[in-house]
């Protein structure tokens, strides 16, 4: 991983994972990005349900994904990849959006490899600055035998998105902060959150929390 970042060569084009090319995913009128958010758990839970969503910017859904990950557990980058790779939507789809770095708790997300092997940028956003110290004292405490974990917390620096009526916090992986900056930009229809990530959040708010269904829907 690199420790800081560099301008971007990645596809607005499809791409094959692994694979990149040299355009923004904002210059396109309307682009498509996958969101992903998490469902309600508690810690007593082994898994809870992931849902992505696949929207036309900045709000037209046009595909929904579901997936599950380990609470704590270090499966959220391989469900995902397999989520991404599963949709119908792939080759048309230029970018992923995730609010945060981690899925069920701190089953934590490499964005490096996230971008690598999808082929696609990747785009945290949050309300909030994260609080570093906070983060790495509950690391050290119930997953001491991770050490991954801290670095990928720092892997990728966060940059503001100044906005009204309040600033987002980005880390980016294959796009400048110029382009992130601009795909967040393109995605808010109101306030100033992604509305790919609020309408993710509302079709995982409405999984209930507890045991997964093998059920497919």
């Amino acid at each position: 991983m690199t420790p800081s970042l560099r301008p971007s060569r990645t596809s607005l084009h499809p791409a094959r994972p692994g694979r990149t090319r040299s355009h923004s995913p904002a210059a396109k009128p309307h682009p498509r990005v996958f969101a992903f958010d998490d469902a309600p758990f508690d810690f007593e839970q082994e898994r809870t349900a992931v849902v992505g969503l696949v929207v036309v910017l900045p709000a037209y859904i046009e595909g929904v994904l579901r997936g599950e990950v380990q609470v704590d557990g270090p499966d959220a980058t391989d469900v995902l990849l397999r989520m991404v790779a599963s949709s119908p939507h792939r080759e048309a789809t230029r970018a992923i959006l995730l609010g945060g770095i981690t899925l069920g708790g701190f089953n934590m997300v490499d964005l490096s490899r996230l971008h690598e092997e999808s082929g696609l940028p990747v785009v945290t956003v949050t309300r909030r600055a994260p609080d570093y110290g906070a983060m790495e004292r509950a690391l050290q405490k119930y997953l001491p035998d991770r050490p991954e974990l801290l670095r990928m917390l720092h892997a990728h620096p966060l940059f503001t998105v100044e906005l009204r009526p309040q600033p987002l916090w980005v880390a980016a992986v294959g796009l400048s902060p110029k382009e992130a900056t601009q795909l967040v930009r393109r995605s808010i229809l109101r306030g100033s959150y992604p509305e790919p990530l609020r309408l993710a959040h509302l079709v995982a708010s409405a999984i209930p929390s507890g045991p997964v269904s093998r059920s497919r829907a």
